[in-house]
């Protein structure tokens, strides 16, 4: 396959494409790039892998990037990574400046996207050439070191462990394949149940159903209230953006954009905590840390560059090892899944057309989000006026008949599709973390697989334990996540105790 054949109109028009629809949902508060991604998905199997990746990664960069325009604007992240734009974003908009904040964004973005994918240009086929090495026992542990890293760095760590084994759990229901040495036999349903489980849930529908209908049924609790009612900043009439704001951040860009892209590697952790992470940094680095937080363009620096820097970073375990860095690549998976492709340590030697063409898709991704924003975000902050009871009976539409057609026509996967965004929506009531769950599921399989054949090739769980010097360092690097996670609980119990007391 000739790579230059695949540099289309098609596949930049589809770029172009997704990265403006990622930007319109990212720009409305609620609608994250997550459910860009989830809602457009049933679309890739029309485009082929190459032009339908290039689609997914014009919406994961447009998505993650559109968020600053409601935490600019109103005070509201559009997407979870956004969380620290409003820190300084928004007060620059209330005396003026909010057209400066949200160019400021914009630049820092690119540069935080452009930083990640050469990280991941690089990084990638190095881990991946190691982790070919890597045993049944290896592989095992290393999914176990994921779900253990993702529990640890949730905010309720018990939580977190049984949402992961909670996803794990529903992966196994259907048929415990014979090659996967089982018996044949299903398991975990009832038997009314048997005919349309006997391969499991498909994992598109339910993909859709968490981070679309979900999010549909969470904001229709409370009655599709609008957010933009209390109007957004104007940005006529505002002091106007120099680049010469970024004098003397080559620091903070570096140093925010290495933070994003570090943290977009560890598996489920998310946007917010890069961003938090790089704005304490800067704060604690910073010669006039004083103004941080009433509209110092360093701290918008700091949040754009740092959570668009995950773009590349999420992608660097899911194309080495095949584990998502986070919700959006975990539906990436998808994408693959529907072209019949695994990713993992073989994906990157086995599909090098297809790597260098994602790396093409990222890269332009990033220069199309740039040209697009810089040039009309005075049209695009009009997104966050569009009422939501206008949208959402669209995007309803959408998962249905993608959840319809992604197999062929199995109403199934429709009511799969109802079973997950209902479920989705008790998680959140309960609070059951959603990514270690989902990752959990797309993993379960694999690590049953793996632990099975272990067993087979070994004859006892010791060697688990005796494999490797590899197998040692993952089992020491899993001690290290809990050990963290406990620590971190219990320094907050300490705290909020202190705070309590005076």
């Amino acid at each position: 396959m000739d790579i230059l054949s695949h540099l289309t109109p098609l596949f930049f028009g589809l770029i172009a494409a997704g990265t403006l629809i990622g930007i319109i949902f990212g720009a409305i508060p609620g609608m994250t790039a997550t459910m860009a991604v989830a809602v457009c998905l049933p679309l890739t199997y029309a485009f082929g892998l190459e032009n339908g990746i290039a689609l997914l990664l014009g919406l994961y960069v447009g998505g993650i990037s559109g968020g600053m325009v409601p935490a600019v604007l109103l005070n509201i992240p559009g997407t979870p990574s956004s969380i620290t734009t409003t820190f300084d974003g928004y007060p620059m908009a209330q005396r003026g400046e909010g057209e400066r904040a949200l160019k400021t964004g914009i630049v820092a973005s690119i540069f935080g996207g452009l930083f990640s994918a050469a990280v991941l240009f690089f990084f990638a086929p190095v881990l991946s050439d190691f982790a070919i090495q890597f045993s049944n026992v290896e592989k095992f542990l290393i999914i176990l070191l994921a779900l253990t890293v993702i529990a640890s760095l949730c905010s309720n760590m018990l939580m977190g462990i049984f949402s992961g084994v909670l996803g794990v759990w529903l992966s196994l229901i259907g048929t415990y394949s014979i090659m996967d040495g089982g018996n044949g036999e299903t398991r975990l349903m009832f038997d009314w149940m048997e005919y349309h489980l006997i391969d499991g849930f498909s994992l598109l529908p339910v993909l859709i159903g968490i981070f679309g209908l979900t999010t549909v049924l969470l904001d229709a609790e409370n009655g599709f209230k609008d957010e933009a009612a209390q109007g957004p900043i104007s940005l006529k009439n505002g002091k106007r953006f120099s680049f010469g704001v970024f004098k003397g951040q080559l620091t903070n860009l570096v140093r925010s954009s290495g933070i994003g892209t570090f943290v977009g590697m560890l598996p489920g952790v998310g946007g917010s905590a890069a961003s938090v992470l790089a704005y304490s940094q800067e704060k604690n680095f910073s010669r006039d840390s004083s103004q941080m937080g009433k509209g110092a363009p360093q701290g918008i620096v700091s949040s754009e560059s740092s959570n668009n820097a995950l773009t590349g970073g999420a992608l660097v375990p899911l194309l080495s090892l095949g584990i998502p860095g986070d919700s959006t690549t975990a539906i990436l998976i998808g994408a693959f899944t529907l072209q019949g492709i695994q990713v993992g340590p073989l994906f990157i030697g086995n599909n090098l057309d297809t790597w260098y063409l994602m790396i093409i898709a990222l890269v332009v991704a990033n220069f199309l989000m740039f040209g697009i924003m810089y040039f009309a975000i005075r049209r695009i902050a009009k997104v966050v006026e569009v009422p939501k009871y206008i949208l959402y009976p669209l995007i309803i539409m959408m998962c249905v008949v993608g959840a319809y057609a992604i197999n062929y026509g199995i109403m199934f996967d429709v009511w799969t599709l109802l079973i997950f965004g209902l479920f989705g929506w008790v998680a959140h009531k309960i609070g059951l973390e959603v990514v270690p769950l989902i990752i959990g599921f797309i993993l379960g399989k694999s690590a049953e697989v793996y632990f099975v054949k272990s067993l087979e090739s070994y004859g006892n769980f010791s060697i688990f334990f005796t494999k490797s010097p590899i197998a040692m360092v993952l089992w020491a690097l899993i001690a290290v996540s809990l050990a963290f996670a406990i620590y971190l609980r219990l320094r907050n119990r300490r705290e909020t105790r202190t705070t309590t007391v005076s």
